[in-house]
């Protein structure tokens, strides 16, 4: 054995190595070497204080903390190996890999390929993009800097927080992409559901376009809003600096309000568009075969009368949450019906349902997809009711 204690140096075909205390065994070709380590070549530079290394192989067994510098990307571990021949890494006990565009990726066993910047993460995956303000963690997953895309699974989270209140989205896979613009795309799937203090809602899947700040929602989706639920078949949202703008239901949509105890304001059309402004709706346009059931406020808070009322085309005004002006127009039909005098059958719009059971209540009941969410989702029938109303309408 061959041995330094008062500084020096071992040089390899592949990497020189410094270091206060060192020392080789020919015979197995295995170093060691203590106190302000580095290890150099063309690709990287690695500092630590304590390195095993075999100058056969070329693996380097890391025991302590640890610090890998390369041009596309910096390692922080105190406890893994990495071949430097084959530049690939295993790092455990929450290592960091933190990229050029500063996408902090950390997980409990990383697999880490430096030369094509592929980041594979077992346990506890979170890859943060502070610039995005945003957060994509799960158990599994993976991030490849190359491409900018990102993999995550088992309890997959993204969290969305340039605003006050932080977006919590949970899907059974969630994962993102770049487009050739350098715009991101995010979707995640199956059994959606998200939760933020102004907005909450559900989908099977879903899709969020950065470049025009759209998220595009499929197959039964939901969005809630105060005592406001809005469904359809598809729901496509504009975000105007990170905040709800305008929500537009081109097939079909269905507005229900929840007034008192079994009653509700509903609104259903054909093609249905709701305005927003400072996180409250503030407009609502609906056209085609509109229906509507409404409990209008009287002067002194209370409801006394019911109005069942079709027409072609509806736009409605609110104000501080509430209803403030409506027009429905052309060839107007209905009645009004005092509600003492009313029948049950009066009070909702067929195919009504309201999906309070299903609603995400907090930013921990995402993950917990309710029995009645999969039977709403995976069933046909959860859209017949609707599908009857525009046949009916049709005909």
């Amino acid at each position: 054995i061959g041995y330094y204690f008062e500084g020096g140096k071992i040089v390899d075909d592949k990497n020189e190595l410094t270091s206060v205390y060192g020392q080789y065994a020919p015979d197995t070709k295995d170093t060691e070497f203590l106190f302000d380590v580095e290890m150099t070549n063309e690709k990287f530079v690695l500092r630590t204080d304590t390195l095993f290394y075999n100058t056969d192989t070329h693996v380097a067994d890391i025991t302590g903390y640890t610090t890998i510098v390369s041009d596309s990307s910096v390692v922080y571990t105190d406890k893994g190996w990495y071949d430097t021949q084959a530049d690939r890494a295993v790092l455990y006990n929450r290592s960091i890999v933190v990229s050029k565009d500063n996408q902090k990726l950390t997980g409990d066993k990383i697999f880490y390929n430096l030369a094509t910047c592929f980041g594979e993460v077992f346990g506890n995956m979170v890859l943060v993009d502070s610039a995005k303000c945003s957060t994509i963690s799960g158990g599994y997953g993976y991030y490849n800097e190359v491409t900018g895309s990102t993999f995550a699974t088992k309890r997959a989270l993204a969290m969305e927080y340039s605003k006050q209140d932080t977006l919590f989205l949970h899907g059974d896979t969630i994962r993102s992409y770049l487009l050739e613009d350098s715009s991101r795309v995010m979707c995640a799937h199956p059994k959606v559901r998200f939760y933020r203090v102004d907005v909450q809602g559900l989908c099977d899947s879903m899709t969020f376009v950065e470049r025009d700040s759209m998220l595009w929602m499929h197959r039964h989706p939901i969005l809630w809003n105060e005592e406001k639920q809005v469904s359809g078949n598809v729901i496509q949202v504009h975000f105007n600096d990170s905040t709800v703008d305008v929500a537009y239901l081109p097939e079909y949509g269905m507005l229900a309000e929840h007034v008192a105890d079994e009653f509700y304001n509903q609104l259903y059309g054909k093609e249905m568009t709701a305005y927003f402004e400072n996180q409250e709706m503030r407009r609502l346009e609906v056209s085609g075969n509109v229906q509507a059931i409404l409990l209008p406020m009287e002067n002194d808070s209370t409801y006394n009368k019911l109005v069942n009322a079709e027409g072609s085309f509806l736009t409605v005004d609110l104000k501080e949450q509430k209803m403030d002006r409506l027009r429905l127009w052309p060839d107007v039909t209905g009645k009004v019906t005092p509600i003492y005098l009313s029948k049950k059958s009066q009070y909702y719009l067929k195919g009504f349902q309201w999906h309070d059971d299903i609603r995400p209540k907090d930013k921990y009941d995402i993950f917990d997809t309710p029995k009645a969410m999969d039977e709403y989702i995976n069933s046909p029938e959860s859209i017949a009711p609707a599908r009857r109303i525009r046949e009916e309408g049709e005909n």
